[in-house]
């Protein structure tokens, strides 16, 4: 009888202790609805971000950006930058596989940086940024660059997803679209063109306790109303880039949860001083200041982006790296745009041309409209010409339009290098039609700056600069909705609408 006590009492601790070991294993299917039909599931061969998406849960990086903006460890568990920045020397880590069983190694990062390069491949400038990438050790490699780049690891995060050299080789190109292999958290199972991507859980991923789901199915669903009526029905679990009508329309559905969050985008007003701004009232930083008192952004997004959005104080968001909290917006006041106006010497206002895109924004040619009210208010009159959108960036690209134009401008690295060279490059950039030598100067040394601390003080400096000497009227940054079934935990897209399922779990 005793024995028998005993030996239930662990018969019952083991009962208890099964649903805990269980939930280590990964549970259930998560279904994810996209927006367009992926034209490949290869990362170097995904033209957009659905298809960048789908293609990320199957590959691993070599380091990682995680959600603070910092690189951290993936594939690779340390590295060195030389102290001139032009060479990156990783350790890889010893207990990957591919999911086909074949090792990771330095001889897969270099087959990868090699195929990266190919001339078909459709980001291979994302991979031509590394002049070379050599074999030190089976487990170390060196990647150099020309000159220095402190925005390399965020490229190397972004697009460059390890292959394994052997199965390429068997499979070929052709082979290897169809069925990729990476060492990703899930492994690639089915594509049913125009119905559905079937993934399932890695059992030999190297981080711990991911993935969290055992199937993950991606649906392209175009369009949006198919999406919104598969989320009320329960038929899929996430659904991304929703208008702020179609999010409404699901407030309050019992199976439903909204996820409102800021894009990395932003709208703004741009002055000319290259071309057609030469000469103009629009060259004294006071003006400039004066034009971004003069306009009521909150009223803006209240009243045209039904309040889905928030004011910015410059072209660094609040998502990116260096981003200053204390740089605040202007905000609006018309008497201090008076003022101003009338200290630069223009106290009866000028007159200025401006243009805009017609169907590129949602509501911006109405949001430009505000503007020249809000501008002729103050005294200045603001011709405002919209045109189509083809023919405006093909004269923005030959810095043809008018002293004032409208645009905006988003950005996927989390950092905002790229989008204030576009837009302040000068002559070097296409899009640009400002030029200023004192950020032009700062802009040099951010971009030959490597150490992540060092470049967050120099983007504290230029957000004061462009405070002071405005190169735009900043707008705001919009909203943008995405919608979940409750049972679905841990779902964290980024700014950029980019996400990564392995830590996604659902009930």
């Amino acid at each position: 009888m005793k024995k028998l006590k005993i030996t239930s009492i662990v018969f019952m601790l083991a009962l208890l202790s099964l649903p805990c070991a269980l939930s280590a294993a990964p549970q259930g299917t998560l279904r994810v609805a996209l927006s367009a039909m992926p034209n490949a599931i290869d990362l170097p061969m995904s033209s957009e971000r659905n298809a960048h998406n789908v293609s990320w849960q199957i590959y691993d990086p070599l380091v990682w950006t995680n959600e603070s903006g910092k690189s951290v460890p993936a594939l690779a568990e340390s590295w060195t930058v030389s102290d001139d920045g032009t060479a990156y020397t990783f350790k890889l880590r010893k207990d990957v596989v591919f999911h086909n069983g074949e090792p990771f190694n330095a001889d897969a990062v270099v087959f990868s940086w090699k195929r990266g390069t190919g001339t078909k491949m459709q980001w291979k400038d994302k991979w031509t940024m590394a002049e070379s990438v050599e074999k030190i050790d089976e487990y170390t490699v060196k990647i150099s660059t020309k000159g220095p780049n402190p925005l390399m690891l965020r490229m190397l995060s972004e697009y460059w997803a390890m292959v394994p050299p052997k199965y390429h080789a068997e499979v070929g190109e052709n082979g290897f679209q169809k069925h990729p292999v990476g060492t990703g958290p899930f492994v690639f199972k089915k594509w049913k063109k125009g119905d559905r991507i079937i993934f399932e859980a890695n059992p030999k991923y190297w981080q711990t306790g991911l993935p969290k789901v055992k199937t993950l199915i991606f649906r392209p669903i175009p369009e949006s109303a198919t999406r919104v009526a598969a989320i009320k029905t329960g038929e899929i679990d996430i659904v991304t880039r929703l208008s702020a009508e179609e999010a409404a329309s699901l407030k309050g559905a019992s199976n439903v949860r909204l996820i409102t969050y800021h894009a990395d985008r932003v709208y703004y007003i741009a002055f000319n001083n290259m071309t057609s701004g030469k000469g103009k009232p629009t060259e004294n930083p006071l003006v400039r200041q004066a034009m971004n008192y003069a306009v009521d952004v909150d009223a803006i997004i209240k009243a045209l982006l039904n309040g889905h959005g928030k004011p910015i104080a410059g072209f660094i968001t609040s998502e990116n790296w260096g981003f200053d909290k204390n740089n605040k917006p202007f905000g609006y006041d018309p008497e201090k745009a008076k003022k101003l106006l009338a200290e630069a010497g223009f106290p009866n206002g000028f007159e200025i041309d401006f243009a805009a895109p017609i169907g590129a924004y949602t509501n911006f040619e109405q949001v430009c409209e505000a503007i020249q009210g809000y501008l002729e208010a103050v005294g200045i009159k603001a011709n405002l010409d919209l045109m189509e959108s083809g023919k405006y960036w093909n004269m923005e690209s030959k810095k043809e339009l008018p002293p004032l134009f409208g645009d905006s401008w988003s950005e996927a690295t989390g950092e905002s290098l790229p989008r204030l060279k576009g837009a302040l490059g000068g002559k070097k950039a296409s899009y640009s039609a400002w030029s200023d030598p004192k950020i032009d100067a700062l802009l040099e040394k951010i971009g030959t700056t490597i150490d992540d601390d060092a470049r967050a003080k120099l983007y504290v400096e230029i957000q004061a600069y462009m405070k002071e000497n405005p190169p735009f009227i900043y707008l705001y940054q919009p909203a943008t909705f995405e919608a979940a079934n409750p049972k679905v935990k841990n779902y964290k897209p980024r700014a950029a609408e980019n996400y990564y399922l392995k830590g996604t779990s659902i009930e």
